[in-house]
């Protein structure tokens, strides 16, 4: 209450001091000095009058001074130069309120300016985020590739030891299959010729013997040349089984597992459907050879009684099984005790593969193992039923 009374109080000496500085004005006549209207002007600025109140303070000034007391005239002519002494009043706070538009119009354009560049700086803070999920995107696939790399080099560098191992196992197999072909030849087949030789010197230091002492001696020799042609025959066959070539895979797994359970005890059964001598030489050629491979393997590893080879054909696929009533072995260990031939295994599957097949085995310790060969059936060959033939000393067809 005592700022607003304070306040009207400072309005009423305002309006006072107006109308006395206002009268002097129009007393002294047109061309005097303005200064106090300015004070004026600026001490109602300082009290935060506007424009609208000094109109106001000036009308009431001029209510009281010019219109009760001059003509017509002479208060036209003092009105114009009241005016003069009203705009000369309110110049400050006219040139404040300019002031004030020009630095908000300034400000406006500050603010215009940068909100401007909040929206730029916003768009660059959204680039840059997105640059920065690239980037750690990209640093991403980068560590992704970095560990399959890692990762690749380390089955390289893996799978060039198995390959160095694998060589040594081949070379080794290559020098005992060579020694042992060097022994046979050394002491079977040069021994059996050495005989030969001999009993051809005695037949003909003793031409003389009788008819009788002469035939027996020859036909003993003829012996010794039949058992080297029949070891002749036996290289020839494990290097290459004629019977495969002259008659088909049919008789000559007939043939080798004749030989197979004469040499082994191991009873074994072939069954294998007829058309499949409609095959490639290539085809019957990998399944004689994996039979011959896997077989092997079941005598000297698995402890069998028996084993059966299967050939079916189903679903557009041959299959060939193997599969014995041995000790079995872990199939998923590379380097297991008892386990067959490393080499032999991944030779199967080589030959296998070679012709678009598949190969595995399946075994377990203490069970039977099965080896089993599925490759796409060749065009031509023919799906008929399969037939069984027993493999036994008199071979059998049912």
């Amino acid at each position: 209450m005592n700022s607003v009374t304070s306040m009207n109080d400072k309005m009423t000496e305002l309006s006072r001091l107006y109308q006395l500085e206002l009268q002097k004005q129009l007393a002294q006549g047109v061309a005097t000095d303005l200064e106090a209207a300015r004070e004026l002007g600026r001490y109602a600025m300082s009290l935060g009058l506007e424009t609208l109140d000094m109109a106001r303070i000036h009308e009431i000034a001029l209510v009281s001074l010019v219109l009760p007391t001059y003509s017509a005239s002479a208060s036209n002519s003092l009105i114009g130069r009241a005016g003069i002494f009203f705009a000369e009043a309110i110049t400050p706070i006219e040139q404040t309120h300019r002031g004030a538009r020009e630095a908000n119009a300034h400000l406006n354009q500050i603010v215009k300016t940068l909100s401007q560049r909040t929206i730029e700086l916003a768009n660059s803070v959204a680039e840059l985020k997105q640059e920065i999920l690239q980037r750690q995107a990209v640093e991403e696939s980068l560590r992704a590739s970095e560990l399959r790399s890692i990762k690749l080099l380390e089955n390289s560098q893996h799978l060039q030891e198995e390959l160095r191992s694998l060589s040594r196992q081949l070379l080794s197999v290559q020098e005992e299959e060579r020694r042992k072909i060097s022994r046979e030849l050394h002491d079977v087949i040069a021994q059996t010729l050495t005989g030969i030789n001999m009993r051809l010197a005695g037949l003909k230091a003793n031409s003389s013997n009788s008819s009788t002492e002469l035939h027996k001696q020859i036909a003993s020799t003829q012996r010794l040349v039949e058992k080297s042609v029949d070891i002749v025959h036996r290289f020839a066959r494990e290097l290459r089984p004629t019977l495969l070539d002259d008659l088909g895979l049919i008789p000559a797994l007939q043939a080798f597992l004749k030989g197979y359970m004469a040499d082994t005890g191991i009873r074994t059964s072939l069954k294998v459907f007829a058309a499949i001598e409609d095959a490639d030489g290539g085809l019957r050629t990998m399944l004689y050879r994996v039979a011959q491979e896997a077989l092997t393997n079941v005598a000297r590893h698995a402890n069998a009684s028996q084993v059966e080879v299967r050939i079916e054909s189903f679903n557009g696929t041959i299959r060939m099984e193997i599969a014995d009533n041995g000790q079995g072995f872990e199939s998923n260990c590379n380097s297991c005790p008892g386990k067959p031939n490393r080499l032999g295994l991944l030779g199967m599957r080589e030959r296998v593969e070679m012709l678009g097949g598949t190969f595995g085995v399946e075994s377990f310790p203490g069970q039977a193992t099965t080896v089993r060969v599925d490759v796409p059936l060749p065009m031509g060959c023919s799906q008929i039923p399969s037939s069984t033939i027993y493999a036994t000393p008199n071979i059998q067809s049912s």
